[in-house]
């Protein structure tokens, strides 16, 4: 969905609005005060958040972001606070992180926050993003885009509503039927709600969606605002999801994936066992010199599109924390060049970039010209540009994310887990001999290729797809001087190597270098950037094989495992029987780096039971027991780079 930002506009007495609207963005009287008196004592805020482990506030307009600052700042305020603080927004047009400093200048008692909320500010891009703050300890989850979409996806259970937008009569959209139900759909039992209007047919509308209001004393000039709560109803379906009694898990596999959701389990306490037969991290299909971390868009923005470029956003701004917090990532977001085979798919490239309308730092469309200016080689064809992305490092990614958290997360090396077995309310990672490597109440297959060893797996079918990576000699700052890509790939110079590839085969175990794929990797090189190859002999060359877990359809596997390998009719992925306890995170073939750290993000946040960090329909394209409800379909796996 195409997002145009806010204007900053401003009223004759200074206060933010919208001209489109013809409204503020908040009381005259002061925005601060507002938020303040109207949502946070409305919602009995901070004594309701008191002594919880979280709690979870749902907003209708995010706008200037004063009103989740406001609870930021008092939620860090009070020695009672609850473990986490979870921010949940909908915003049709957000500002631009520029026009937010001259904003958020008007509140200097808040200027740390905003910093730091500015600088996670994320691209102006349709969809749900995360925003992990305060250390991890405070959420914000903003979806862009119309409020009635947002509700109908976001999978969230809150604590408090903010009702907070224009006037009723000036975007009645925002104040109608449909989204006081979703709403009561995303509330807690024991839900509270505020807001300034008290307009009779917002009452009304919130009555009909099972909320009791009343009057309350209004904040500066006006006289009353709204207070509310959830009506109980025996047939609500909404449940609170209780956080874990015990937050310790095992983790197979200490790869791209394994790695990822130890560090976002660490990040949010847990004490995390990994185990892995390799003698380090990333050494398996997450093991390349370099690897390609860039969205991968198409016409109809489907939901692979959609997949890559929220993970590819979320993967570099977790790079971004864990460099500035010390770790020693190799990557550089250099740029990723993708050309065009032939004009008629450079057509198709640029309508793809005009139909999106993406940000131009996220995505743009360059001619031959700027492509040999970006890479420092001449080409004959322009494609998409991806100014903000770059090459990765796999094992110092996977190595850094476990070393983030050195009291919480302990690696058990050169260990082969042979089975795995529930005993009461532990499962046990077992040797050969039946010996427990480790025990915890909860249990993280992340084991690549290796997921159909383990019996509890069957429901996931995993296909082992090989892949062979060759490694050029480089000089520095030689071309390219980006990433480039166009049916295969090869990125810059990193410690005088630089990698090209990658084949793809389905089903071949072969473990040792081959020469033909060394001269089919050479092959694909030279078709993209013509002379590159001319004094290369692939029979010189070195490599590297990997084996790539990938599914039927090519998007990941996050989620409980399904108990069952047949579901019966009729049956849907709420109503599949899981195994207690046992997740799985994998099928991430060739892109691996754009979906590792937000299915640890996702899958951390389903374990916890908060509110999730992408739309429901992207979740459940994931779930893992998507394929027993698929069970006439046939399939075919291919490698579709472009």
């Amino acid at each position: 969905m195409l997002i145009t930002p806010a204007p900053l506009q401003f009223a004759p007495d200074g206060t933010p609005c919208s001209d489109a609207y013809g409204d503020v963005y908040h009381s005259a009287d002061g925005g601060l005060g507002q938020a303040r008196h109207v949502f946070l004592a409305g919602n009995d805020l901070p004594g309701r958040w008191r002594g919880r482990d979280r709690f979870v506030i749902l907003e209708t307009g995010f706008g200037l972001g004063l009103n989740f600052l406001a609870a930021w700042a008092a939620w860090r305020d009070d020695p009672q606070r609850s473990r986490s603080l979870h921010f949940v927004s909908c915003e049709l047009h957000p500002f631009q992180k520029e026009d937010l400093v001259r904003l958020h200048a008007r509140w200097p008692e808040l200027a740390p926050l905003a910093a730091e909320l500015r600088a996670n500010w994320p691209a102006l891009v349709g969809g749900v993003h995360r925003l992990n703050l305060d250390g991890g300890r405070v959420s914000l989850t903003l979806f862009f885009g119309d409020v009635r979409d947002g509700l109908a996806q976001l999978a969230v259970c809150a604590d408090a509503l903010f009702l907070d937008g224009f006037s009723p009569t000036k975007n009645p959209e925002m104040w109608s039927a449909k989204v006081f139900y979703l709403l009561s759909r995303l509330a807690a039992p024991d839900a509270t709600l505020a807001t300034w209007s008290v307009a009779g047919e917002v009452r009304e509308g919130l009555r009909r969606a099972s909320f009791v209001t009343g009057k309350a004393p209004g904040f500066g000039g006006k006289r009353q605002m709204l207070r509310g709560h959830l009506y109980p109803h025996p047939r609500r379906t909404q449940a609170v999801t209780p956080p874990p009694a015990l937050r310790h898990a095992i983790i197979i596999g200490t790869g791209a994936a394994g790695s990822a959701v130890a560090e976002r389990l660490a990040a949010r306490g847990w004490e995390i066992e990994t185990i892995d037969a390799a003698s380090g991290p990333g050494q398996g299909a997450s093991g390349n010199h370099a690897g390609v971390l860039r969205p991968q868009p198409s016409f109809d923005d489907n939901r692979m599109s959609r997949l890559t470029r929220v993970g590819a956003l979320y993967g570099w701004q977790h790079i971004a924390k864990l460099t500035a917090a010390g770790g020693a990532i190799r990557a550089d977001a250099c740029g990723v060049l993708h050309l065009a085979r032939d004009p008629v798919q450079a057509g198709k490239m640029q309508a793809v970039v005009s139909r999106l309308a993406l940000p131009d730092a996220l995505l743009r469309d360059v001619d031959a010209a700027t492509a040999s200016e970006i890479i420092g080689w001449r080409v004959a064809l322009g494609g998409w540009y991806f100014p903000g992305c770059g090459w990765v490092q796999p094992p110092s990614l996977c190595a850094t994310n476990l070393a983030a958290h050195p009291q919480a997360i302990r690696s058990h090396w050169s260990r082969h887990v042979a089975r795995i077995e529930r005993r009461g309310e532990r499962w046990h990672a077992l040797t050969l001999d039946g010996d427990t490597i480790a025990a915890a109440p909860v249990l993280i297959l992340a084991a690549g290729v290796g997921m159909p060893a383990f019996t509890q797996a069957a429901p996931l079918p995993v296909i082992s797809a090989r892949g062979q990576v060759s490694v050029l000699p480089a000089v520095a700052g030689s071309a390219p001087r980006a990433v480039v890509c166009c049916g295969g790939y090869v990125t810059p110079e990193v410690d005088g190597r630089r990698c090209a590839g990658a084949s793809f085969d389905v089903d071949d175990p072969e473990p040792a270098l081959r020469l033909t794929d060394n001269q089919a990797n050479l092959a694909r090189l030279e078709t993209f950037l013509p002379g590159y190859t001319a004094r290369l002999d692939a029979a010189t060359l070195a490599g590297r094989v990997g084996f790539r877990p990938v599914s039927p359809d090519r998007l990941p596997m996050v989620g409980a495992i399904p108990a069952l390998t047949v579901a019966p009719p009729p049956a849907s992925l709420s109503t599949l029987p899981r195994h207690p306890g046992l997740y799985a995170v994998s099928g991430f073939g060739a892109r691996g780096l754009a979906w590792a750290t937000l299915a640890g993000e996702l899958l951390a946040s389903q374990i916890e039971g908060e509110p999730l960090p992408l739309e429901r329909e992207l979740v459940e394209s994931m779930d893992t027991g998507r394929f027993l409800l698929r069970r006439h379909r046939t399939y075919s796996v291919t490698n579709d780079d472009d």
